[in-house]
This record gives C-alpha cells, structure tokens and sequence, in this order.
C-alpha cells in the first residue's frame, strides 16, 4: 500500500479522511491542493507529508519547464508548501534538500523528489527491523509481544512501511507479536479509524482503547511495551508526537514498561535544543467538537486542540532510526548522523 505516488507527473495520495470507510485516491496537480491536502490530513504522518512535499516541489518545477520559466521561479510556492505545517520537520526538510537541485535544473528538481520519496520506503524497512530487534531485546522473557501505539504509524504515515506501528507488522511477520492495544487518538481518531484498518488489513489481532484508557492498560500489565512515533525530536532527545503521547509516557515510567520512539533521522532536528522550543500546532475547534460532522457539543464551545505534545527524553527508553539506536542519557546531544 502505497500512500504517496508519483503517477503522470501527478501527486497520487490515498486520502485518509475518508478510511476506514471507503478507500478513495486524490490526486493532486496544483500547490493549493498539496497544502490542502496536508492542511486537512488527507495525507498525514510526518514521512508521507515530507514526501507528498518533496513531489509538491517536482510538480512545480515541471511546470515552471513547460512555461519556460527558470526553476528559481519555484522557490516563492515551495517555501509556501514547507510552511504547510509547523511542528514535523520531516516536511521542511524534505522541500530544502529538493531545492537544493535546483542549480542542476528542473529535471534535476523532479529526480530529486521522486528519489526522496523512493528511499522513504527503504528508510521505512531498515528502521522498523531494527526496532523489532530491539523491541525482542527488551522484551526478550515475553514469548508473544503485546504492543500499544497512538495515532498512526503505519503505512498510512509514511510512503510504505511505517514507523513505530511499521515494528509491530515486523514483529508479526516474525511471529512474536499477540496483539496491538491502539488509542483511538482524539480528536481526528486516526486510531480507530487508520490503525485499526491497517492491522485488520493484516489480520492482527487488536483492540481499540480510549485515550484516557492508556496509561490504565499500561498500569494493569496489558502491554509489554509502548511504541509510537515523533514528528521532531530535538537535540537533547525530548519528542514531539501526536497529542497524547506524554501521559503514555508517565505510566511507562511508573510501571517500568518500555517507552521506545521509532522516527527517520530526518525527524531528528539538531536545531532544535529542546521540546520548549518546538513549535506546537493548535488546530481547530471544531475537530473537538463535532465527529462525523456530528455535533456533540454545546454552539459556540471552544476547545484547546493542541496537535502535538513533548515527551521528555527521560522518560524515553530508546529512539529508533534507520541508522541506530539512541539511548538517552541526561547530558544527552544527538549529533547529524553522516
């Protein structure tokens, strides 16, 4: 399942407000529709945006060729695209190392992004083995895993192959994997709706809990380990991640469950010191309180809908990336991996 496609020089992207219900593709031809796209979620999950992103940028540089515009004529709506969304740095990241083909051209630009978006799904296989060979040390007495994750990590999130949800497919591939616990993950409840379906996809076997109902699964024994995934992590190993995240967290820390956070190296923002400096999005009031275009509260409430949370690093037992496993250590300072 391919979440991100590169198709007649077109943006091909499986929308995601419309699962579990029905499976539609969007495709996407002019910047306004990129950043819609990404505004609303209808692609999500820090890889596939950084990837849906990088495309964003390809398509602007394919048609600045057919204009007969010079591919700097790019720049002014790809630095709108990286703007789309403020805290995962995965989408800025992506759109800046694209740009910096642009001295070679606008094929160079388009090879560029279509490049990115292949090795995201390398990326993806590398990371998600190496952290379900550290989830089988860590678990290492546990003879079938019990895995609980918030929001979605699969291949929904990425352009294929997940992130921390990615470990648990590894796992079961393995056969060391009894069942995956998943927050529903209020308010837009990619969940329920997104996590559920890929491990029904599957057939995993899972079960679906309230956020509220998390750190109290973790507190009764329900899960031997707790794995999400981040959309920066700073410097100093503190984590942004879907709301939520942090209380996880806290009961992993009281009940000595492991806390492991699986992300690409390019989630890792070393210029960013700590979580206190992330930026965290505020969204909408009504994604709180209307649910399938459903009021369910009061005309006029207003809501605090943060998007995100910082997890700090002390509560964290391991960082996963394709590259390595971090660690962290309280004067901890995670160096670029070159």
């Amino acid at each position: 399942m391919r979440t991100v496609d590169w198709v007649n020089e077109q943006i091909v992207i499986i929308d995601q407000t419309a699962l579990p219900h029905t499976f539609a593709h969007l495709t996407l031809s002019t910047t306004d529709q990129v950043i819609d796209a990404i505004q609303r979620l209808a692609v999500r999950g820090a890889p596939a945006i950084g990837a849906t992103g990088a495309l964003g940028v390809a398509m602007l540089a394919r048609a600045a060729l057919q204009s007969g515009r010079p591919v700097d004529s790019i720049l002014v709506d790809a630095e709108r695209i990286a703007d789309a969304r403020p805290t995962a740095v995965n989408l800025r990241w992506a759109v800046e190392k694209v740009l910096r083909s642009v001295p070679n051209g606008h094929e160079a630009v388009v090879e560029a992004a279509v490049t990115l978006m292949h090795d995201d799904v390398t990326t993806n296989f590398a990371m998600t083995n190496r952290g379900a060979d550290l989830v089988e040390e860590l678990c290492s007495s546990v003879a079938a895993i019990a895995v609980h994750t918030h929001c979605n990590t699969g291949d929904l999130a990425t352009v294929e192959g997940g992130t921390a949800l990615g470990v648990a497919f590894r796992l079961h591939e393995r056969g060391r994997l009894r069942e995956v616990i998943a927050d529903e993950t209020r308010p837009l409840l990619q969940g329920s709706r997104l996590t559920a379906f890929e491990l029904a996809e599957r057939k995993i076997p899972y079960r679906i809990s309230v956020d509220g109902a998390g750190p109290t699964c973790i507190a009764r024994a329900m899960v031997d380990i707790v794995l999400i995934g981040a959309d920066r992590v700073a410097a100093n190993g503190d984590t942004a991640n879907k709301i939520g995240s942090y209380p996880l967290a806290l009961a992993c820390k009281r009940a000595g469950v492991p806390f492991v956070v699986v992300a690409p190296e390019s989630t890792i923002d070393v210029s960013t010191p700590c979580g206190a400096d992330v930026p965290i999005e505020m969204r909408a009031d009504r994604e709180v309180t209307c649910v399938g275009g459903v009021e369910i509260a009061p005309a006029g409430s207003r809501s605090v809908n943060f998007a995100f949370d910082i997890t700090p690093v002390d509560l964290i037992t391991a960082i996963v990336t394709e590259q390595r496993v971090i660690r962290p250590t309280p004067d901890l300072r995670i160096a670029p991996w070159n």
